[in-house]
């Protein structure tokens, strides 16, 4: 990981975090769900919620992996536990330990709010986000559902 930085987005970091989800359009090859990128109003409240976490891995200034969790604060006990929701590395960068680096990042900050756990699921048919998590946590068999909104 010579050279990479990992860290924590802020809301004066907006055009990191655009970079981010173009990165993100890119190594998840899902153009059509970064079309219609956030206004800077809508990017500058979220990055200054805390229970949303921005993590970018810089080199040389340009934005090379990237994870986004979020804090879900629990009401059975007074605890959290914190979700990654995406997590991806430009391919030219990848098996280089940055998403090793994004993921002990997020796991210092959850630990910092005294969180138990952080999860993240994997899609049937991606090996490497498989192998990943399975040499960093314990795997669940689980299942997901989409309830539409509306």
């Amino acid at each position: 990981m010579s050279g990479v930085k990992v860290r924590r987005l802020v809301p004066a970091d907006i055009r990191v975090m655009q970079d981010m989800s173009r990165m993100f359009a890119a190594a998840f090859d899902e153009p059509e769900t970064y079309a219609r990128p956030p206004r800077a109003a809508y990017l500058d409240r979220l990055l200054g919620n805390p229970g949303f976490v921005a993590l970018a891995a810089l080199h040389d200034g340009e934005v090379v992996g990237g994870l986004i969790a979020y804090e879900l604060v629990k009401y059975e006990r007074e605890r959290s536990e914190f979700y990654i929701y995406d997590l991806a590395v430009a391919e030219e960068h990848r098996r280089r330990g940055i998403a090793t680096a994004l993921i002990a990042e997020v796991c210092r900050i959850a630990a910092a709010n005294d969180a138990e756990v952080v999860f993240v699921q994997a899609d049937h048919g991606d090996d490497a986000a498989i192998a990943l998590y399975t040499k960093l946590g314990t795997r669940e068999d689980v299942m997901h559902f989409d309830i539409p909104a509306r």
